[in-house]
């Protein structure tokens, strides 16, 4: 029987989004590495770890949402938690004991199936905080992501040099299995269902169940002022996915920095993007336009760009000013994004229009690694930061139309 005292809260569903982020990160300073020199693939190979993984959420993650519209968000984060613990799981087993990285790729790719929880957990933010807080409440998914990739790549970068099996790496992702069944545990005690039954939305029985719902899709990006927030979005996320791949090459090119400056360097972006977002943005929040935030967002990060890409001319403290400016102007876009879409649309579709939302910005993740690396390869290291200067202008004319919906 409920416990009508019990409610659905931001502090709930912000120790979901951090457990889950926290283990995801712990992955990310060796998989690719660990993956060269383990299996004796290209570096490029590596990489495309990554992009298998944002591939199968852009192809999932709407589904998720749309389940969610049905069924509630609560089973659902159980699911997405729940898979990526075995998933983790599997990913350290492959990295241990396969004899060929198909099995990595096949745990990863698994992992990106399972990953539900940004764009459901996007959704049960928006259910339960009033149009004028959404911002306030959509910055608690950057707090989580600056917590998750400070402390995350830190710890990981040290659990991945304890060998198993003679391996470097699989400690690390068994820790991030251990916090997914912790999150689990969390998602079934902890966490209070945010939508009630009768907002949920009724399945079209007329309309065939598929992996990735085009016409969905086209309903959410119908509303012209979604389709423009998300093709900005889009944008953005292109260019600093980008940006993070290539930024150690060019640490190393462009000021011979060891592994440890960059990672150091990481954490004080991390740092950054967590205050800004826990800070600034809440207080922004109801006085200032998530249209406003989102486009002031983008002309900051331009201007960061422009300033990394000169930093190899000027010296370190262009580089480390920059990427603070970096984190700042990111740390503004990525909540008002999600609160400006989410004001879009109703209750009962928040998760289908939050679900397409990240599942663009997971598309924009598959190819924006591999668009800055051949342009580094080809037109040197200043090229991505240089591109990502006009791509983020690019993204600030897409958003120069977006009002908020009670704007006059």
């Amino acid at each position: 029987m409920k416990d009508p005292s019990r409610r659905p809260s931001l502090g709930a569903i912000f120790l979901t989004i951090c457990l889950d982020l926290l283990g995801f990160g712990l992955a990310l300073p060796f998989l690719a590495e660990v993956a060269r020199s383990t299996f004796h693939v290209s570096s490029f190979t590596g990489t495309l770890l990554a992009s298998s993984y944002s591939l199968m959420q852009f192809l999932f993650v709407p589904l998720w949402g749309r389940l969610s519209d049905r069924i509630g968000r609560k089973p659902v984060l159980a699911w997405s938690v729940a898979a990526t613990a075995v998933a983790n799981l599997g990913l350290a087993l492959a990295l241990a004991y396969a004899n060929h990285i198909a099995w990595v790729f096949a745990a990863r790719m698994f992992a990106g199936i399972a990953t539900a929880n940004l764009g459901t957990a996007s959704a049960y933010i928006a259910d339960v905080t009033s149009a004028r807080d959404r911002a306030k409440g959509m910055a608690l998914i950057g707090m989580a992501f600056g917590v998750g990739f400070v402390l995350g790549p830190g710890f990981g970068g040290l659990l991945a040099q304890i060998p198993l099996n003679g391996r470097h790496g699989p400690y690390a992702l068994l820790v991030a299995a251990g916090l997914s069944v912790i999150n689990f545990v969390w998602v079934l005690v902890g966490l209070v269902e945010s939508l009630p039954p009768e907002a949920r939305k009724v399945a079209d029985p007329s309309r065939r169940r598929k992996i990735f719902d085009f016409r969905t899709t086209a309903d959410v990006l119908r509303v012209g002022s979604i389709a423009r927030a998300v093709s900005a979005s889009f944008v953005l996320v292109l260019f600093f996915s980008g940006m993070e791949q290539t930024m150690r090459f060019f640490n190393a090119d462009g000021f011979a920095m060891s592994l440890g400056a960059t990672g150091g360097l990481l954490v004080l972006v991390g740092l950054t993007a967590a205050a800004v977002q826990g800070g600034i943005v809440r207080r922004l929040s109801g006085r200032v336009e998530d249209a406003s935030m989102l486009r002031w967002g983008l002309l900051i990060q331009a201007l960061a760009f422009a300033g990394i890409a000169a930093s190899p001319s000027v010296g370190r403290v262009l580089l480390y000013a920059s990427c603070v400016v970096l984190a700042l102007g990111n740390g503004l876009t990525q909540p008002s994004v999600s609160a400006f879409v989410s004001k879009q649309a109703s209750a009962g579709e928040q998760g289908a229009t939050l679900g397409v939302t990240q599942s663009m910005s997971s598309l924009a993740r598959v190819f924006g690694p591999a668009l800055a690396g051949l342009v580094y390869d080809s037109a040197g290291m200043r090229s991505p930061f240089a591109l990502g200067c006009v791509g983020m202008v690019g993204a600030f004319i897409i958003a120069l139309p977006l009002r908020d919906p009670h704007a006059a």
